[in-house]
This record gives structure tokens, C-alpha cells and sequence, in this order.
């Protein structure tokens, strides 16, 4: 029965703004006072559009409902654009943030996400389908989520990179040529 809960609320429609809503971590923090301890929640949210936008956000609150809130908020505000062919990444990449490293290689059709926990949540609200991915170093999911936002950041679109490349060339010439 937990299990179902849990299913139920890490994949949420929001029908408005048909994002899909993730909820990656839920924790349960104490600040220790004089009278005791005070109990609040955090959550780690990851929102996508399913069709090349992703985001994610860290909220923190009396309540559950609150703290969840706050994180998509946050996510909402942190979207950017990946860049997916034929659903999945243009080319390999690494990341690292702190002591989390990260590796996601494009898979051919069919493969599926071969992905853990916090980075499957990340590539699937981004859209992605066929991936192979590696996580090594720290399993805390504030840092997983990070690498591999860090990593969707910096894969660049194949023909978008050529044709910057055509353009520095062309300067690169033109500057030389004036010399």
C-alpha cells in the first residue's frame, strides 16, 4: 500500500501547465531548540515537459504540501532545453557536482532508460527514452540531480555546433586575412 502511495505521488500531471512532476526526495529535518526539537520537510522536485525542457528545485517547509510547492516553483523558474534526437542525448557526456559524478551515452531505439533512481527521474521528465547512464561517487540525490542537470546543460545540438564552428572559422579567416 506505501508502495502504491509513493507511485501515485512521484508522478503527478499539472494539467495547466502539462508538466510532469516528479518528486525525487522527501525528507523529514529537526532543528534541535531549547524546548526540544522542530520538525520540518524538504523536498527535491524535478519538472519536465516531456519534450526537451527540465528543471528542478529544492524546497523547504512546515508542511509536506508546502515544502513540494515551493520546490516546483523553483523547478519551474530553473527550466532550460535539452537537446534530444530521435529520444535520446546528441552525444556522450560527463559531469561532476561535489563528490556525485554522472556519465549519460546516447543508446540506439529500443534500449529504453537504463538510468538509477534520481537521474531516471531527471531524463524522463526531460523526455529522453534510449540512454545509458552511470552514477559514481556520492548516491545523495540533491548531488545526482545536479550532475546530471549539469550534464544536460552541456550537451549541445549537433547541427547548431556546426554551424558555430563554421562561424569562428570564418572569423578566425577573416582576421587573419586583415593581418
Amino acid at each position: 500500500m506505501a508502495e502504491e502511495n509513493k507511485q501515485k505521488r512521484s508522478v503527478e500531471q499539472d494539467d495547466a501547465d502539462n508538466f510532469v512532476e516528479k518528486i525525487v526526495a522527501l525528507n523529514r529535518v529537526a532543528k534541535v531548540i531549547k524546548g526540544g526539537r522542530h520538525f520540518s520537510f524538504t523536498a527535491l522536485v524535478v519538472i519536465g515537459n516531456g519534450n526537451g525542457r527540465v528543471g528542478y528545485g529544492y524546497g523547504k517547509a512546515n508542511e509536506v504540501p508546502d515544502a513540494i510547492k515551493k520546490a516546483s516553483s523553483i523547478a519551474k523558474s530553473t527550466m532550460f532545453d535539452v537537446a534530444i534526437n530521435n529520444g535520446t542525448l546528441a552525444h556522450e557526456m560527463n559531469a561532476n557536482y561535489k563528490a556525485s559524478r554522472v556519465i549519460l551515452r546516447p543508446a540506439s531505439e529500443g534500449t529504453g532508460l537504463i538510468a538509477g533512481g534520481a537521474v531516471r527521474a531527471v531524463l524522463e521528465a526531460a523526455g529522453v527514452v534510449n540512454v545509458l547512464s552511470k552514477s559514481l561517487g556520492s548516491n545523495n540525490p540533491i548531488n545526482v540531480v545536479t550532475a546530471t542537470i549539469n550534464a544536460l546543460k552541456k550537451i549541445r545540438d549537433p547541427e547548431l555546433a556546426t554551424k558555430n564552428r563554421k562561424e569562428q572559422a570564418s572569423l578566425q579567416k577573416n582576421i587573419e586575412e586583415s593581418k
